[in-house]
């Protein structure tokens, strides 16, 4: 049998050539049977990984490893998964501050050694990838893939208030310190809502998460429903406003849907008037004025409406 060809596409930005090569060849070289090919592709500033991620499919490869943050995760995946069938394989070696599909799937973090090894020994699995088109401030349309989540609200303005000197020195705990600014600001719109073929609802809410993968930094759950691989959108739906809504928002965060979950043995989150869960195959939303976005942790600027659907087994995961 052949030996396999992987492509590891990594972003130079987060890691030197020669600090990525050694941990690859101490990966390769503790496994046993015959040593797959490598074959080496940077990303870019300007294109975090769908170019290279081509040109490794085009020269073969069985496999593509994005070696890189969750830009570069997310490019890899889409790229490979667009089609709603898997061009290749994916593997992940997370090396960015967020690291948020690696969190949610418990792939190692900062030990590339590690995680190169795990592509390596590991069987592939079904991975659902998302898909998002919105409008941009501008009115243009754009279109990108996502494996762990999109929205509105507290987390997106979460990310764009992080700063970026603070994420280079305190890694994710950089969020921490934005958060307080997010939430503060948060102020609950008026927005449509449809889900399915249902008819449009109007929903008033100051956050809304589209999520593959329920997990974000420091290990907190917001959608303990969701799943990589069930072929369903988890959406949250957050409008507390005031203390007492927050305080409600908390215990359902943490008890509700942490501690009770788990000694109940729940099979569905529990939703209130500050937080509610729901699920979707597909769903679009206008908005009444532009708000800040983001895909997988990156802010992609502000959008007045956007459409979101699941690619079910559109990826396939080492």
């Amino acid at each position: 049998m052949a030996a396999e060809r992987i492509g590891i596409v990594w972003n130079p930005s987060k890691v030197a050539e020669r600090e990525i090569r050694a941990a690859w060849d101490a990966a390769a070289s503790s496994v046993s049977g015959p040593l797959p090919e490598d074959l080496w592709f940077e990303s870019a500033p300007e294109d975090a990984g769908r170019k290279a991620t081509a040109a490794a499919v085009g020269r073969g490869c069985d496999v593509v490893i994005a070696a890189g943050g969750d830009g570069t995760v997310r490019a890899v995946a889409e790229a490979l998964g667009d089609s709603g069938s898997p061009l290749a394989e994916l593997g992940v070696v997370p090396l960015g501050t967020g690291n948020l599909l690696a969190r949610n799937l418990g792939i190692p973090l900062g030990n590339p050694r590690a995680a190169f090894a795990r592509v390596l020994t590991q069987h592939a699995s079904p991975l659902d990838l998302g898909r998002v088109t919105f409008t941009n401030a501008a009115g243009v349309e754009e279109r990108h893939g996502f494996v762990v989540m999109v929205g509105f609200g507290i987390d997106a303005q979460m990310i764009v208030e992080t700063d970026d000197e603070l994420k280079a020195k305190a890694g994710w705990l950089a969020y921490v310190e934005s958060l307080g600014r997010a939430a503060s600001g948060a102020a609950v719109v008026e927005f449509s809502l449809t889900i399915d073929d249902a008819a449009p609802e109007t929903v008033e809410a100051h956050t809304l998460l589209i999520a593959n993968c329920g997990s974000i930094q420091g290990g907190i759950t917001l959608l303990p429903d969701a799943q990589p691989d069930d072929g369903s959108l988890d959406l949250l739906v957050l409008r507390a406003d005031g203390v007492a809504a927050w305080l409600e928002t908390m215990h359902n965060l943490v008890w509700q849907n942490g501690l009770k979950r788990i000694l109940t043995r729940a099979e569905s989150a529990e939703s209130t008037e500050a937080i509610e869960h729901l699920t979707a195959k597909s769903l679009s939303v206008e908005l009444p004025a532009p708000l800040a976005f983001e895909v997988d942790g990156d802010d992609v600027g502000e959008v007045t409406a956007f459409t979101a659907e699941i690619l079910p087994g559109a990826l396939r995961l080492r």
